[in-house]
């Protein structure tokens, strides 16, 4: 009744407005005039932190997020009291929706084994690299991203934009992958790289590069997404965090900029609950400071990307 007052007493007056509601006037001006509650001022300031971490994660992120980069950051906020303030604000992560598919199937007599199998499974970085292509609507046309995703710490290594899907567009993520690791000291030999039966993965340049470069070609069987499920699942997210949560895009020029700037996010800052809540960059540098680390547990490693 107090923000109702407040809303309409330059139109009607304090008085006249309590003469019609179940309050008395000088009960309105106490509650005025009080001091807040240390429970309200509590709620305040957690609310400021609620807000900047939501915002400085490009408003993707859910109350178990939030909650949990504000104890990373020392805050001691129980996760109720995220969510009751976040849902009181308005603010709300992103949900995920699938789309149509883009695989175009090679030919089966050609096609490599399926090394995988489901079981989406590294001890390390550089075992397991899953990749994927999905589309983009702009006003200009359709436009099509590639990724490839490091199963361990489920960082993007490599990614690329076309308007078309020819070869080059994979291959162009596949080399970025490989420049990265490189350029960080790290050899890509013994790697199993894993895809669908799309022709761009199967092209003679594609598979030629793979195997200068140490790795192994696996592919899953075919329409059946379940056999590439984490790079599709890195899709969901990449479609509802950006492309839908940011869009419409006008263009491939438009999209790219934006792709760079969220993948730089996704790995160094962004929070993933299957490596125990720390981005991928992080995992991985936990990785290589602890050579002796037990392998991860079932749990951490075949959990969907969330």
């Amino acid at each position: 009744m107090v923000d109702y007052i407040d809303t309409h007493k330059d139109e009607f007056g304090v008085e006249p407005i309590c003469e019609e509601l179940p309050i008395a006037p000088s009960t309105y001006y106490a509650r005025k005039t009080a001091e807040p509650s240390a429970r309200a001022v509590k709620d305040e300031t957690a609310l400021t932190e609620i807000r900047r971490v939501h915002s400085e994660n490009l408003g993707v992120y859910g109350a178990r997020k939030v909650h949990a980069q504000l104890r990373r950051e020392g805050h001691t906020f129980a996760r109720c009291t995220v969510e009751r303030l976040m849902r009181g604000d308005g603010l709300r992560g992103v949900t995920r929706r699938r789309g149509p598919r883009t695989t175009v199937p090679g030919n089966p007599a050609e096609l490599p084994l399926d090394l995988v199998e489901r079981a989406f499974i590294a001890c390390a970085p550089d075992q397991l690299w899953v990749a994927d292509i999905t589309y983009v609507r702009t006003f200009a046309g359709w436009v099509y991203a590639a990724f490839v995703i490091d199963v361990f710490s489920r960082r993007v290594v490599g990614w690329q934009l076309s308007t078309s899907l020819r070869t080059d567009l994979a291959l162009d993520a596949l080399e970025m992958g490989i420049w990265t690791r490189r350029r960080e000291g790290r050899s890509t030999s013994g790697l199993t790289h894993h895809s669908d039966r799309g022709v761009q993965y199967r092209a003679i340049r594609y598979t030629e590069r793979l195997a200068e470069a140490g790795a192994v070609a696996s592919v899953g069987s075919r329409g059946d997404s379940y056999d590439n499920a984490l790079a599709e699942a890195f899709n969901s997210l990449f479609k509802a965090e950006l492309v839908r949560h940011r869009g419409p895009w006008r263009s491939i020029d438009d999209l790219e900029f934006a792709v760079a700037e969220y993948i730089d996010w996704f790995n160094n800052r962004r929070l993933h609950s299957a490596i125990g809540m720390i981005p991928p960059v992080e995992a991985e540098q936990e990785h290589y400071d602890s050579p002796q680390a037990p392998v991860a547990d079932s749990e951490r490693v075949t959990a969907s990307l969330r």
